[in-house]
């Protein structure tokens, strides 16, 4: 069995129920991740620390219960990957920081990692991120660079790029991400993948202080398909008393909206959302899908100008006064030498934002807010390019039209400073053969009418290629 095994194209649900019905066993599962990340891992670097003998003992426990009639959960014996800026217990959560290359493993779960856990899923280990989450690509200087699945000389984008690699290459058919300004969209889109920013509250985040990146964070899972997460969603979220900004269950289970609903009838496209360079290989991917959209009897409505400039600095001011509220204090030590030198730099620039100038990015998000709003008024899902630029080479920038550009990923921030759901589908690859990302974006606490349009595009796009994870 573990040799027909491939968790590409096994669907979650599907892989649980035959756990359930024990026509196969959640200790072959796991065997299959141990075996597939033993294979590929040390060319990838998408996992950083894993521990086989505990996840097998794990999966052989939920066997031994199924065994003795007890009924397993919605994701019993599914092998996953966990970011390693999140807790799992058992593991350091080192957040790709040299600074906790010695901490203790964590003691619990995080959230999110706890519900998947009780609904079943075995923790194989912790996935590669830049430091803090800080880039949108992974490297750091504890673990090195994750590479690609499709093209090793290229980035898995960032910062869950260790998972997207992980669930890209097939290691595991489940992982969980974090998105604070892209950081699902960007390396699901770079991977090959569909990849959902749900609005924040959604999946709670509790604790005693706000999240390194301000309210814009949102934890999530991270699967091969839409399908894969809205199953995995509807388990990790629902409100927490721990987070004060966590949101009511939701009325609808997706995985039902997703399979009960009809096709999207109305979108809007904005290939440049008013602001954006974007690279001619990512425009024609993208038009080639809405051309697609199109002639499946779905009207486009094109609107470009959705935004008089780009957000980003407003963006950046919130994201680097919230990290050097947190690392702001190791300027001029020791420590602070051991710290990336582009997270310095951005802990530095938070510095220069006053009190006053903070205040008005908030009037940005709700400047942004409203212009989004006027467009969704029009069509329940906006399209956007997910990343401006090609994939970036390991060590460089993504590209525009051959040139390296700073901020090749303009189009995902905004929608964290808005609080949307957005999410991301394959439409496409480059000359190169790397995988090109659409964005889709809904309204407010909507994520069903986003799936079903992630789904829609799945079906149209039609994109099920392997990644061949070797080097051209």
């Amino acid at each position: 069995m573990e040799a027909e095994l491939d968790f590409r194209a096994a669907r979650l649900d599907e892989l649980s129920a035959a756990v359930r019905a024990r026509t196969v066993s959640s200790r072959e599962l796991v065997a299959h991740a141990i075996g597939r990340l033993e294979a590929v891992n040390a060319t990838l670097n998408a996992f950083v620390a894993w521990d086989g003998e505990r996840a097998l003992a794990q999966a052989q426990a939920i066997d031994d219960a199924l065994a003795r009639g007890e009924e397993g959960g919605p994701l019993a014996g599914i092998p996953i990957g966990v970011k390693d800026l999140e807790d799992a217990a058992g593991f350091v959560t080192t957040h790709g920081s040299e600074l906790r290359r010695d901490a203790a493993p964590a003691e619990r779960d995080s959230l999110p990692v706890g519900r998947l856990r009780a609904a079943g899923c075995v923790v194989l280990g912790k996935t590669n991120a830049p430091e803090y989450g800080h880039k949108p690509v992974t490297d750091n200087l504890l673990f090195g660079p994750t590479r690609n699945p499709w093209h090793l000389d290229y980035s898995a984008g960032g910062s869950s790029g260790g998972s997207a690699a992980a669930l890209a290459a097939g290691i595991v058919p489940l992982a969980t991400g974090s998105d604070g300004g892209g950081s699902i969209r960007i390396p699901a889109a770079l991977c090959g993948l569909s990849g959902l920013k749900s609005t924040q509250g959604r999946v709670p985040i509790p604790g005693t202080a706000g999240p390194g990146t301000g309210l814009m964070t949102v934890d999530g899972p991270m699967g091969v398909t839409a399908r894969d997460i809205a199953y995995a969603l509807d388990v990790v979220a629902g409100p927490h008393p721990g987070d004060p900004f966590s949101l009511p269950a939701s009325d609808v289970r997706w995985a039902d909206a997703i399979r009960d609903a009809g096709p999207i009838q109305r979108v809007v496209w904005s290939p440049t959302m008013g602001f954006a360079e974007v690279d001619s290989q990512v425009r024609a991917a993208c038009e080639s899908a809405i051309g697609a959209l199109a002639d499946s009897g779905c009207e486009v409505l094109l609107v470009d100008d959705v935004l008089d400039e780009d957000p980003f600095l407003e963006f950046v001011k919130i994201w680097t006064v919230s990290r050097r509220k947190i690392l702001g204090h190791l300027e001029g030590t020791a420590d602070w030498e051991r710290i990336d030198p582009s997270l310095r730099f951005l802990i530095e620039y938070g510095r220069e934002v006053d009190a006053v100038d903070y205040a008005r990015t908030l009037d940005a998000c709700y400047e942004l807010n409203s212009r989004l709003a006027s467009v969704l008024a029009q069509a329940p899902v906006l399209l956007t390019p997910t990343c401006a630029g090609l994939t970036p080479l390991v060590g460089g920038e993504g590209t525009v039209d051959g040139e390296p550009q700073l901020y090749w990923t303009r189009f995902p921030p905004p929608l964290n400073m808005t609080r949307h759901p957005a999410g991301t589908v394959c439409v496409g690859r480059s000359a190169e053969g790397l995988p090109i990302g659409m964005q889709v974006i809904g309204p407010h606490f909507d994520e069903a009418i986003v799936l079903r349009a992630m789904a829609q595009l799945e079906e149209l796009v039609d994109f099920h290629v392997a990644p061949p994870l070797t080097s051209h």
